[in-house]
């Protein structure tokens, strides 16, 4: 027998479907629901902050609540109801941006904008990583970026890149800021108030932490942007690209730049700017982004010269393409419905909090930065994961003699980093949605550097606890 036909045939292995994951996770939870004692904390209002936080003292088991057969399959409708915000907002930015791409107005701004950069276009990645990171670290940009990332997919595509480098160059901007969170009010605001430490007290440190995450997350989607522009069959979403072959604006025949183009774009500009104005002055959210969206989606057509019945149409078409995506929000939903309603939320949080006393400290500051990690899978919410954990981990951080400003930055890490990876963060399920990426082959692109990203984590907070970084 040859060698050749004694070895065996490769078999190459099949991710599943995007919803089997999320139902097999749905599935695991519930089945802790039955090895997990349920338990809980005592929620009390913080004097500093005046937001509802851990009592860490008032852990207690409560009856157990198991999730039942039938009510497995009740926590996709529920998770779809309690993210119900998110999917509609994804449904109308999809239908109002495809209103604007039917004028031709994106095209015909774009193939410029593409034009002007060609032979530079390496430049347009940490353009855009800088520019979406200062909206991250200041304003806690998630799932405003979902507006975004059509034009970074337009502007990407012209140029010779893929989806995936048109959505990295916008979100992984974003989660850069996000995490370094120099000024980010949702996340280390929140946790410094609780921790009663001086508000954005150890800025300088994080402007540090920022500009290395931007280093490497600029590096690594320069490394595979050039792949993909060298070889497009190299690109993890090639099959999506062929797809959406019909949408790649041809640079050798620019369309003609006409009066109600300028007309559309000045709509988005303007509008873009009411949104960025409400979000820092008036504190909207997704609601009043989702309004704002659909205001120029309609006022942008009419400009365009579209028909109230022609709006309509590219609304439905806009809306109809991303309906997988939008599903997925919900569903992700389902696996925080069972955890909740299972009671085994606080339970996990206070076995994976008593594990970490009895480490040595520079071993404990790992352990709290991984437990973080562990509670963001549960807790997507970055103000709602310190308002569960900081509480519990700022008294333990005193015990083990621990900087507190250290303790916060473990949590920032912990909240950070993974959001861009994790199936239960809304935010990446919108944006997945919205680029038409299939959370299986982003996980792909993404899990060199979310372990790169980690890493780096780690060693800032090594280098934190030993340099005794403060205050207290």
């Amino acid at each position: 027998m040859s060698n050749e036909s004694a070895k065996a045939p490769r078999v190459k292995m099949k991710i599943p479907h995007t919803y089997v994951i999320l139902f097999s996770v749905i599935i695991i939870m519930a089945l802790f629901t039955y090895l997990i004692p349920a338990g809980e904390f005592a929620r009390i209002e913080d004097p500093n902050t005046g937001k509802m936080v851990v009592d860490p003292s008032s852990y207690h088991t409560v009856e157990q609540n198991p999730i039942g057969f039938f009510d497995l399959f009740q926590s996709i409708p529920k998770g779809m109801s309690a993210a119900s915000s998110i999917i509609f907002f994804i449904f109308i930015v999809g239908g109002s941006f495809q209103i604007i791409t039917g004028t031709g107005a994106i095209e015909a701004g774009i193939s410029r904008i593409a034009v002007k950069l060609q032979g530079k276009d390496k430049l347009m990645i940490p353009i855009f990583l800088a520019i979406f990171s200062l909206f991250g670290a200041t304003i806690g940009m998630a799932e405003e970026a979902i507006v975004f990332v059509p034009i970074g997919i337009a502007l990407a595509r012209a140029l010779g890149y893929d989806a995936i480098v048109g959505t990295a160059m916008i979100t992984l901007g974003a989660a850069c800021g996000f995490t370094s969170g120099f000024m980010n009010p949702f996340t280390v605001g929140v946790a410094q108030g609780i921790a009663e430490l001086p508000l954005f007290s150890g800025i300088t440190f994080r402007l540090v932490i920022l500009v290395v995450m931007l280093i490497i997350t600029t590096i690594y989607l320069l490394r595979y942007g050039s792949k993909v522009k060298a070889d497009p069959s190299y690109s993890i979403v090639h099959e999506l690209e062929k797809e959406e072959k019909h949408k790649v604006i041809d640079l050798s025949d620019i369309p003609a730049f006409e009066n109600q183009h300028y007309l559309v774009l000045l709509t988005l500009i303007v509008g873009f700017g009411f949104i960025i104005y409400g979000v820092f002055e008036k504190g909207w959210y997704i609601t009043e982004i989702a309004s704002a969206f659909l205001a120029m989606g309609i006022i942008g057509g009419l400009l365009g010269k579209m028909g109230p019945s022609a709006i309509s149409k590219e609304f439905v078409e806009g809306a109809k393409g991303i309906v997988f995506g939008a599903l997925v929000v919900g569903i992700a939903r389902g696996i925080l419905v069972v955890m909740q309603d299972g009671a085994i939320i606080d339970a996990i949080i206070n076995g994976l909090a008593s594990g970490i006393q009895s480490l040595p400290k520079a071993v404990a500051v790992l352990g709290m930065y991984i437990v973080q990690v562990i509670i963001n899978f549960f807790i997507p919410s970055g103000s709602g994961q310190a308002a569960a954990t900081m509480p519990i981990m700022v008294p333990l951080s005193d015990v083990l003699t621990i900087n507190r400003q250290v303790a916060v930055m473990a949590y920032q890490f912990g909240d950070g980093f993974t959001n861009s990876i994790i199936p239960t963060s809304a935010a990446l399920m919108g944006v997945l949605s919205v680029a038409k990426i299939s959370y299986e082959k982003w996980v792909k692109f993404l899990w060199p550097l979310m372990l790169i990203w980690l890493a780096t984590g780690g060693i800032f907070l090594l280098i934190a606890n030993m340099t005794n970084y403060g205050p207290f």
